[in-house]
């Protein structure tokens, strides 16, 4: 019975490739794209609530904008591109899921020439998503630092989201092999970037601090509505370097991103956040944003 179940949700299962809806089992990509071979590509994640498709014209945006920063032309325009999202969403009857966006730089050869590849690569998932067990929204979120560096900026901007994933993933190795889910990226001069999957904010005396961009993290989406939210509430956000110390000392510690939302941190290297659960702001802040995502209270 779970095989025939399994069997019937891959036929039915809708992906947009390249201009048109196929069924799951047909959306194959060659062996010879670059995004492939190279990582050479973008993409997005974006949530759906309610059916509604979540801050949409952001995450486009910033798809064009990471192709731009690679050089990248995708080969159809914002509008075209939102209307294939809204498209896979409504055939998959997607009302809460998840929304994985990859531009890829297309066919081409083994060489590493980009401008080999004529035409771009496009594909659109729309589907579930696993989330954080609800437990640790309730009870907080134990985290490491990463050994692994966050790339240079001069090597790879952290404002492009791009299908070198490699970073991310070692620090994300280093998590689950001390039986936590997530890290702390931290860049080369010692400053925390991000998380291996999401942004870091902390609360210290009443103010949340959060690391610019410049210091390897990449702009997030849920984190820009989570800071509005907290400016409606009279809070205070500072962008601003981080160091390890900060995290060890902070009376707050929580992360925003597509999938994650907002949850909070108790525990980073031991060593314990505030007194070991959910602060009052991230609280405040974690159910502004799903009155926000999802138009109820919760």
């Amino acid at each position: 019975m779970t095989r025939a179940i399994s069997k019937e949700k891959f036929m039915a299962q809708k992906i947009w490739l390249d201009g048109k809806l196929v069924d799951q089992q047909d959306a194959k990509i060659t062996v010879f794209d670059h995004g492939l071979l190279y990582g050479d590509g973008v993409f997005e994640g974006i949530r759906i609530y309610s059916g509604r498709i979540f801050e949409l014209e952001a995450h486009i945006k910033r798809l064009y904008e990471s192709a731009k920063a690679i050089r990248l032309t995708i080969s159809i325009s914002q509008s075209e591109l939102t209307g294939a999202v809204e498209e896979t969403v409504k055939a998959n009857g997607i009302s809460d899921g998840y929304v994985r966006l990859v531009v890829t730089r297309g066919v081409g050869t083994l060489g590493l020439n980009p401008f080999i590849c004529k035409n771009s690569c496009i594909f659109v998932i729309a589907d579930s998503i696993q989330l954080y067990p609800e437990e640790l929204y309730e009870k907080g979120m134990r985290v490491i630092s990463a050994t692994t560096v966050r790339n240079h900026p001069l090597a790879i901007p952290p404002q492009a989201k791009s299908l070198n994933y490699l970073n991310n993933i070692l620090a994300k190795i280093e998590a689950l092999d001390n039986d936590v889910p997530e890290a702390v990226i931290y860049n080369h001069e010692g400053y925390v970037a991000e998380a291996s999957g999401d942004n870091v904010l902390i609360v210290k005396d009443g103010v949340i601090y959060t690391p610019p961009a410049e210091a390897g993290a990449l702009p997030g989406i849920t984190q820009r509505v989570v800071i509005k939210l907290a400016r409606e509430e009279s809070l205070q956000v500072i962008e601003k370097n981080l160091t390890r110390f900060d995290l060890y000392v902070c009376d707050e510690f929580f992360l925003t991103g597509t999938a994650a939302e907002v949850i909070g941190i108790v525990e980073i290297d031991g060593r314990v956040i505030g007194d070991g659960k959910p602060g009052p702001i991230t609280s405040l802040l974690r159910n502004k944003f799903f009155q926000y995502a999802h138009g109820k209270e919760k």
